[in-house]
């Protein structure tokens, strides 16, 4: 019984966290008219969150392992409720960039800390649907906090929408004083000691592999809300049911990505992001027929949630076979060049913005989506392990 909420309380965690980093997306242009900024200028709210959320959550997650866990998570729970409280209050740019800064800075150890626990509470047949669900909390922050976000955003205000996370982020501490587990076992290094596993080539091609992925993502998650709008032509009640849409796919592609971890993992995907390649070529030209667009983004939807899962336990299990004393900063490599992958492709959207029009993000995104494909197929040819996982 106790696994079973400790799993719905893991769950929760990324759910806030996610709520926390795309709701920006959807209340963007909210943002900048209150502010009387360019989108994008506000673009790089984006790229900065994911940028620092890279930088520091190594740096944080290596640190941590001096002292006992479950302290450090709750502690950067309590940091992280300051600056989601703070950008709920921020009445300029500069404030809401630095409140962003402070928010990036734990968020990316929260979930590895949750994600290492989540490892260990789970039996090892369950381990690859546990660490989906874990994942799928971020898609069910697109599925219900995004739209529920925007919602409140056009109706009351945008600094509505972060109060709203603040709450959440109360009830989830209170949950994780109850149920977190005190045990868990931690290996103690230097930072030097843990960043050996970066000598390994399947994980360098591995991060590689998210890099590319998740920049392609957000090449058009960055604008998708004007995408849907202004470019396939949908109102904003619409634009509400769209992004529920959206996140009902992230969903199924996160479970479809469990799936294929237990059958398989990273031998499977080569053939999911070539096809990922190929929409975003015919991304553009179809963005004029806006249900085949929508078509178009609930498939890459799927594509773009189904690998974390085979990473994920990819790089547990090299680190728990050949680097034990790197196993903390094995489980936040997902969220760290997710967000590196996250900066890189809003920074790249923002700039094709400026320069070009929306129409051709798609073309951006294939560049990354050929780049995934080519690191995955080397990948999974070096790793020999999860055939029969």
């Amino acid at each position: 019984m106790k696994y079973r909420l400790q799993a719905i309380i893991f769950v929760f965690v990324a759910f806030m966290l996610g709520c926390n980093e795309y709701m920006i997306v959807g209340v963007l242009p909210d943002i900048a008219h209150e502010y009387r900024d360019s989108l994008g200028k506000l673009g790089l709210l984006v790229t900065v969150f994911a940028l620092v959320y890279a930088i520091f959550t190594p740096i944080i997650t290596s640190m941590a392992n001096r002292w006992r866990r479950h302290h450090v998570l709750l502690v950067l729970m309590v940091i992280f409720f300051i600056g989601n409280t703070w950008t709920a209050m921020a009445s300029n740019f500069t404030s809401m960039l630095l409140s962003r800064i402070l928010t990036a800075s734990v968020a990316g150890a929260i979930i590895s800390m949750v994600l290492v626990m989540a490892s260990y509470v789970a039996p090892r047949e369950k381990r690859a649907s546990l660490v989906s669900w874990v994942f799928a909390g971020f898609s069910i922050a697109s599925v219900i906090g995004i739209p529920i976000g925007t919602v409140i955003s056009t109706t009351l205000t945008w600094h509505d929408s972060f109060w709203m996370i603040s709450g959440i982020t109360i009830i989830v501490f209170v949950a994780l004083i109850w149920l977190v587990p005190r045990d868990t076992p931690q290996f103690k290094s230097t930072l030097s000691k843990q960043f050996v596993l970066f000598k390994d080539s399947r994980i360098i091609l591995g991060v590689g592999f998210i890099v590319a992925i998740c920049a392609a993502d957000y090449t058009i998650y960055t604008y998708i809300r004007p995408l849907i709008t202004n470019e396939m032509g949908f109102d904003n009640t619409w634009l509400n049911w769209l992004l529920f849409g959206m996140g009902i796919f992230f969903i199924i592609g996160n479970k479809f990505g469990g799936y294929l971890a237990d059958r398989g993992g990273i031998h499977r995907l080569s053939g999911i992001y070539a096809a990922m390649t190929i929409l975003f070529l015919i991304f553009g030209p179809v963005l004029p027929f806006k249900w085949g667009a929508i078509i178009i983004v609930a498939v890459l939807c799927v594509a773009f949630s189904c690998y974390g899962s085979s990473t994920q336990l990819m790089f547990l299990d090299i680190a728990e076979k050949q680097y034990p004393q790197s196993l903390d900063l094995a489980s936040s490599l997902n969220s760290i060049f997710a967000n590196i992958g996250i900066s890189l492709g809003s920074f790249t959207a923002s700039q094709a913005v400026t320069f070009t029009t929306m129409k051709n993000l798609g073309y951006v995104g294939s560049v990354y989506g050929l780049l995934a494909t080519i690191l995955v197929m080397i990948l999974s040819k070096k790793y020999t392990g999860m055939r029969n996982y």
